[in-house]
């Protein structure tokens, strides 16, 4: 019996099935991941290594510009449950190289972007918009998408919000 367990334990073990936890270093002031077999638990994708996550700006290799948003911010207001509503963020070429918006991640299920795909010359404006199925959800949503593009401080956050009623 000790026998099987112990290989149960081994191949659990071997499948990426110790989850990493994070320990505070309080005289250094720093956090340190390790492993705890303690917690864990059994995921079928631990064997497939993710990208790691890089600012749009390096990954592009293009050339820094600056913009500026329409807004950054918008409250649709009272919506119905179940009702697909879309917001257009207007973005403007501020800089002087173009502006190239290589991504935009909303921050869940819910939220489908659509995005300017072609570089923004210097003083030209771009759109990127939001689509939002409010199915899932009651009362005040805040919601947010990341756009990456070639300026200082990528990735852009924009953030809508709305009242869903029954």
């Amino acid at each position: 019996m000790k026998k099987t367990l112990s290989i149960i334990a081994l191949s659990m073990i071997g499948f990426g099935l110790v989850s990493c936890k994070k320990e505070e270093n309080k005289e250094a002031g720093t956090t340190q991941e390790t492993l705890s077999a303690d917690s864990i638990q059994y995921d079928r994708k631990a064997h497939v290594p993710e990208a790691p996550a890089t600012d749009a700006a390096v990954t592009s290799n293009q050339p820094l510009t600056t913009a500026a948003l329409s807004e950054n911010n918008f409250d649709f207001g009272k919506i119905k449950k179940g009702d697909k509503v879309e917001h257009i963020y207007e973005i403007t070429n501020t800089g002087t190289n173009p502006l190239v918006i290589s991504e935009v991640k909303p921050g869940c299920g819910c939220t489908a972007p659509d995005f300017t795909k072609d570089p923004i010359l210097p003083g030209k404006k771009g759109k990127i918009t939001l689509h939002f199925d409010s199915s899932n959800f009651d009362g005040n949503v805040q919601k947010y998408a990341d756009v990456f593009v070639n300026v200082e401080k990528s990735p852009i956050k924009l953030t809508f919000t709305a009242d869903i009623q029954p």
